[in-house]
């Protein structure tokens, strides 16, 4: 792959994903970093991003991309303003467009609208490649985390690794909130909420796991979103132990402080999941439909991700059109006996 030439000051990064996704693309964004240490560096990504983006070392500004037709994760904006962002993203004059999005068959063209002097990304068999710049696009990795899959293009590039931790950066306000919510006590965050059904164990699954904690003298917080308050009030309706329902009272930051500031966080394989594992707090992930592979955290021995296997995994279901197999077959016991095991070990 040829070098990157010196004097490249405007940096566009496109990675327009979910919160899990773009906490795994922080190490490739140090990494950029490193290598450009005097570039202005832009990601363009979904809105909530923007939050994440204005803390992050590696990020100097955000630009929210509009739904755009292929990408499922919001509705395609109108034509006109599709038309619109492409043509500011044009007027920018971009030295390096550097696609972290994934494997390009939808990307790429869009990648290469945005008229940068040179563009860089991923490509899988068949995807298109700019074509002065085919020779900057590395073939999208089918195995490995989704960590080594992005630094799998910064290495490319020659851009120096700067370890593999994610970023997920709290402030002191931050933890203040959390301690506000929680209190004393030892605490476990059951967070029983993903985007996609097919990725969700069942509540009631979470709430005898959550039970059987709260046996041995652990404090329960339920988390989720505004939109999961009825899941979340679900778990705790299946409980038989009190617990301190936070569903839809914690902003992003919030969340991460109280996750933070847990003994043990029990999630689906979901964006929380990457958040303890941002943070150091043990974690026991039900990963239902995933590909545990890829989204894995690195330290197995603190975060133990559990799973059955089924012959329809990876799933690109939003919702299970059988039985939920993958779900089904994680056990109840397996989980407690998990959870058990990792709180034992941070003694």
């Amino acid at each position: 792959m040829p070098a990157l030439p010196p004097g490249l000051s405007r940096v566009v990064v496109l990675r327009a994903l979910m919160l899990g996704d773009l906490l795994c693309a922080t190490p490739a964004l140090r990494a950029l970093r490193a290598g450009l240490p005097q570039a202005r560096i832009t990601l363009v990504g979904l809105p909530w991003a923007r939050e994440l983006a204005t803390r992050l070392a590696s990020v100097d500004e955000f630009v929210e991309l509009p739904g755009w037709p292929g990408l499922p994760e919001r509705p395609a904006a109108p034509r006109a303003e599709q038309l619109a962002f492409v043509a500011a993203m044009r007027a920018r004059r971009w030295h390096l467009a550097l696609q972290l999005h994934g494997s390009g068959a939808v990307v790429n063209p869009l990648l290469a609208a945005f008229g940068a002097r040179l563009n860089a990304g991923f490509a899988a068999p068949g995807a298109p490649r700019p074509g002065a710049d085919r020779r900057r696009f590395v073939r999208w990795p089918e195995r490995g985390s989704e960590v080594e899959r992005l630094l799998a293009l910064t290495d490319a590039l020659g851009l120096p690794r700067r370890g593999e931790q994610l970023d997920f950066p709290l402030h002191d306000t931050d933890r203040a909130n959390a301690a506000a919510l929680l209190g004393d006590g030892r605490w476990v965050i059951v967070h029983a909420g993903a985007q996609l059904p097919s990725r969700r164990w069942a509540p009631e699954r979470f709430a005898a796991v959550a039970d059987a904690l709260a046996e041995r003298g652990l404090r329960i917080a339920l988390t989720g979103t505004d939109g999961e308050r009825a899941l979340v009030a679900s778990v705790a309706a299946a409980m038989r132990s009190p617990a301190l329902d936070l569903a839809g009272r914690s902003d992003l930051w919030t969340l991460g402080a109280l996750v933070e500031r847990a003994a043990l966080v029990v999630c689906n394989d979901t964006g929380l999941s990457h958040v303890a594992a941002a943070l150091g707090t043990p974690s026991v992930v039900v990963a239902s439909g995933s590909d545990v592979a890829r989204w894995a955290p690195a330290d197995a021995a603190r975060h133990r991700v559990l799973w059955h296997a089924v012959e329809c995994r990876p799933c690109a279901h939003a919702v299970c059109p059988t039985a939920h197999e993958c779900a089904a077959g994680v056990a109840v016991g397996t989980v407690i006996d998990a959870a058990v095991g990792a709180l034992e070990t941070e003694r």
